[in-house]
């Protein structure tokens, strides 16, 4: 009788212990061009990395709060800003309004001095005013749970030392070309290493090549990354191959709209890199023609029409993950690698 008690009990907690393991969600929002991605932990905590477009608000703060709503949150926990671009910090007041943010998280003052940057951030400054704020540096990390985020770059400034298993020659330095410094608020911008288990995710906001170059030459200060998100939106100011090909990213994901990003030249950067399993984008990109594009079932977005369709990738921490398109129900399991 004690053994068919024991063998019941093995019975009811197998299954039951497999239920309790919870996936990482990771909504990339349709912001025509700009960015915005959810993030929502196993423990419920979320994070937004910006808030789309500045001309175009309430359109892209509705798209957030339905994806948080597919997400099954009441409100998000960090909204990180990489930059002050109006396609990358538009719409916080108007998302502020709909949903409940915990803490704002940003590189600190504007340093451009365009009058479309200077008014987005003095319209973020006033949204944040009574807010929680972080203020992000290099080597320092966030404190969401579930999710170990790590800021590579900020403000200009990149870490000093390579993160835990990095710092080994980067080979994929030998034939890039230096490019001009890069005097706006793309340079600023702030950069993340994420892990999730054994999943690792690279987002570097619109981080430009001379500034990639601080992260990845003479030393590979990242290491590899299973996820990618492709740098300013796929233009060829960013996505050197001394980061894209020393990343070894499985997956590149690119928020791109059908008029901004997705160039022939980033295309082809990612295509050549060495462990490259697929691109998925959320626009075709016109600039890139039938021959720089993804295939039509990894595109979220075909046409120029105000779709509005999502990509999503569900994250589990043997580092497997699956990316999943809601225009024609195709997803992919890409499995762990051990």
């Amino acid at each position: 009788m004690r053994v068919l008690c024991i063998l019941f009990s093995l019975l009811f907690f197998i299954p039951s212990s497999q239920a309790a393991e919870k996936a990482l969600e990771i909504f990339f929002i349709d912001v025509e061009g700009g960015q915005s991605t959810l993030f929502v932990t196993p423990s419920g905590q979320s994070l937004l990395v910006d808030t789309g477009w500045g001309y175009n608000a309430f359109r892209d703060a509705n798209r957030i709060v339905a994806a948080a709503k597919l997400a099954k949150i009441k409100k998000i926990d960090y909204v990180l800003i990489t930059h002050y671009h109006t396609d990358h910090v538009g719409g916080v007041p108007q998302l502020a309004q709909k949903m409940q943010v915990g803490t704002f998280v940003d590189h600190g003052p504007n340093r451009e001095t365009s009058k479309a940057t200077e008014s987005l951030y003095s319209e973020y400054q006033t949204a944040i005013a009574s807010a929680n704020h972080i203020l992000a540096k290099p080597g320092e990390t966030l404190p969401i749970k579930g999710l170990d985020v790590t800021f590579v770059s900020a403000d200009g400034n990149v870490i000093d030392h390579p993160l835990a298993g990095a710092g080994q020659p980067n080979q994929a330095c030998a034939d890039v070309q230096p490019k001009a410094t890069d005097p706006s608020e793309n340079a600023r911008s702030i950069g993340m290493f994420i892990k999730f288990g054994a999943l690792r995710i690279v987002d570097l906001g619109d981080l430009t090549w001379d500034k990639e170059l601080d992260l990845m030459c003479p030393n590979n200060k990242l290491g590899k990354a299973d996820i990618f998100i492709v740098s300013h939106h796929g233009l060829d100011q960013s996505n050197s191959p001394a980061l894209v090909h020393a990343l070894q990213p499985r997956v590149a994901i690119m928020d791109n709209g059908s008029k901004k990003g997705g160039a022939a030249t980033t295309f082809d950067i990612l295509k050549s890199s060495p462990a490259l399993q697929d691109i998925w984008q959320l626009h075709f990109a016109d600039a890139g023609g039938s021959e720089h594009n993804t295939t039509d079932p990894f595109i979220a977005n075909v046409t120029e029409a105000d779709t509005g369709f999502y990509l999503k990738v569900t994250a589990h921490e043997d580092g497997s993950f699956e990316v999943y398109n809601p225009r024609n129900k195709f997803s992919k399991t890409y499995p762990a690698l051990h």
